[in-house]
């Protein structure tokens, strides 16, 4: 399964315009621009690596992922039910 979203990274430098992808063993995010660090251009998440996803509303969706190494990547996420509906099904 493969399934695209539209939304944006919040890291320290701002907000960073792109896409996420659930993928069946990753979350990957991407964004064309080209002032972007290279770690968050083309940013895995290896799912088993996931620990925990949490959400708060603060204009928009707001989801949180946290990692088993301790890192942990925010993203405005404009379908949040569509999101949440396949990432628990990828993570059964």
């Amino acid at each position: 399964m493969k399934k695209s979203f539209v939304c944006s990274l919040i890291c320290h430098n701002g907000i960073i315009g792109g896409g996420i992808c659930l993928e069946d063993s990753a979350i990957s995010y991407r964004t064309n621009k080209l002032t972007v660090d290279k770690r968050y251009k083309n940013l895995v998440l290896p799912l088993n690596e996931v620990c925990e996803l949490s959400w708060k509303w603060i204009v928009f969706p707001i989801a949180t992922l946290r990692m088993a190494s301790g890192e942990w990547y925010k993203f405005i996420i404009f379908n949040k039910k569509r999101f949440n509906k396949y990432y628990t099904e990828l993570k059964r």
